[in-house]
């Protein structure tokens, strides 16, 4: 049998980095993988997700099944924060299902989607996140995608809105809800109201990807477009991912939630999510779900949270900014500024595959070959060598004769 399996392609995001693992160069720099990084380059536990670990482990809970939605107290909280607890809100019309992390989410979702009707064309961005396609198409869905970015690496909303046109009924349009990775550019306000519309009047469904909320402009801010969709379209699909805001990585703690036109329309989807977990995964796991949970349902702890939430968010944007003024600072105006107008914590280098490829082997500095880095893995101390890095490679396809020379500076150890 296993004679007969063929190469299979590798993840492009884990093979970059175990390249950086086998590189000896003391000032490799990893921009790779998406998680938040403080000045130490170290990937802390939040206080407020420590101290409710400690109330966890005081309480000794048993360790009983929990049942195929998952953490029931962890799925309201989860319809609360995303959706608002408001009397007669678009939360009373949805029901939630934990999730292994938001991959897990993304493909419970698809797998509904093709139960309910084999076939069905989901609509993604170019770019999109690396796991989007893959994990659409093993559900047994069609993919199409629509454009994202303008020819100065701005968001396209022309190009978007002239490809969504072509979206039937009942087809999927897969939306990042805010932060959108790989590039960091969203849609403004307006554009979301376009889209809002477009929804209603083909009856297509939006399927947002929620993964990085309080990480752009603020908890409330990132998800207000996910709200307004919610207020506005009979039905919609929401994953959403604890991994970054909570810092609950490996604990892979995520939701699953459904929105129908009136309670009524449910009274199948959750047995249906079920049945599809039940067949992937059987149950999520409980530790990240129960502490999140127990973060959001006391106020101490979950004002604790958002202020280290928000902490990290400005850390973020002050890489963002201190990149950009560096790389204007050395004469790049044009791609500092389509830098500054990124959010979240990954940004897209105004660079092809072959510089990102010459940033890797001159300078030691990894990100994918697409041009996307983790802004948030950027210990502070090494923003001037990222700038003068990208710059002399920028310089190198320009032929300008003053390129700068770039002297490694030591990774940090602290």
């Amino acid at each position: 049998m296993l004679e007969l399996l063929l190469p299979p392609p590798v993840d492009p995001l884990w093979d970059l980095t175990e390249a950086y693992g086998a590189d000896a160069r003391p000032e490799r720099l990893n921009l790779v993988l998406g998680v938040y990084r403080d000045h130490t380059g170290g990937t802390p536990v939040m206080t407020a997700v420590r101290e409710a670990e400690i109330r966890l482990a005081q309480r000794s809970a048993s360790k009983e099944y929990r049942g195929l939605s998952g953490n029931t107290a962890f799925n309201r909280a989860m319809l609360s924060m995303v959706l608002g607890s408001a009397p007669g809100g678009a939360a009373e019309r949805a029901v939630a299902v934990q999730t292994v992390a938001g991959s897990g989410a993304l493909r419970l979702l698809a797998d509904l989607v093709c139960r309910t009707r084999p076939g069905t064309t989901v609509w993604i961005s170019d770019p999109a996140y690396v796991n989007h396609r893959p994990i659409l198409e093993a559900a047994g869905l069609n993919v199409r995608t629509y454009g994202w970015l303008d020819a100065e690496g701005g968001f396209d909303t022309e190009g978007m809105l002239e490809d969504l046109a072509q979206a039937r009924r009942d087809d999927v349009v897969l939306l990042q809800g805010c932060c959108h990775n790989p590039t960091g550019v969203d849609p403004s306000a307006r554009v979301w109201e376009a889209l809002a519309e477009m929804a209603v009047r083909a009856g297509w469904v939006p399927f947002v990807d929620l993964a990085y909320h309080g990480l752009g402009d603020g908890l409330e801010a990132d998800l207000a477009a996910t709200r307004m969709l919610a207020e506005r379209v009979p039905e919609m699909l929401i994953a959403v991912s604890c991994s970054k805001n909570f810092g609950l990585y490996s604990d892979r703690t995520g939701c699953a939630v459904v929105l129908g036109a009136s309670r009524g329309a449910l009274r199948h989807v959750e047995t249906a999510l079920q049945n599809a977990a039940r067949t992937l995964y059987s149950m999520p796991p409980e530790h990240g779900a129960a502490v999140v949970a127990a973060v959001l349902e006391d106020d101490g702890l979950r004002a604790a949270w958002r202020g280290e939430l928000e902490a990290m968010r400005g850390r973020i944007e002050a890489n963002r900014s201190g990149l950009a003024g560096e790389l204007s600072a050395l004469g790049w105006d044009r791609q500092a500024r389509v830098l500054a107008r990124q959010k979240g914590m990954f940004s897209m280098l105004p660079l092809s595959p072959r510089q990102m490829l010459r940033l890797r082997s001159g300078f030691a500095i990894y990100g994918t070959t697409a041009g996307r880095i983790n802004i948030a893995g950027l210990p502070a101390e090494r923003i001037a060598c990222l700038a003068q890095g990208i710059s002399a490679v920028l310089a190198e396809d320009a032929g300008r004769p003053d390129s700068p020379v770039v002297q490694p500076v030591p990774a940090h150890r602290g």
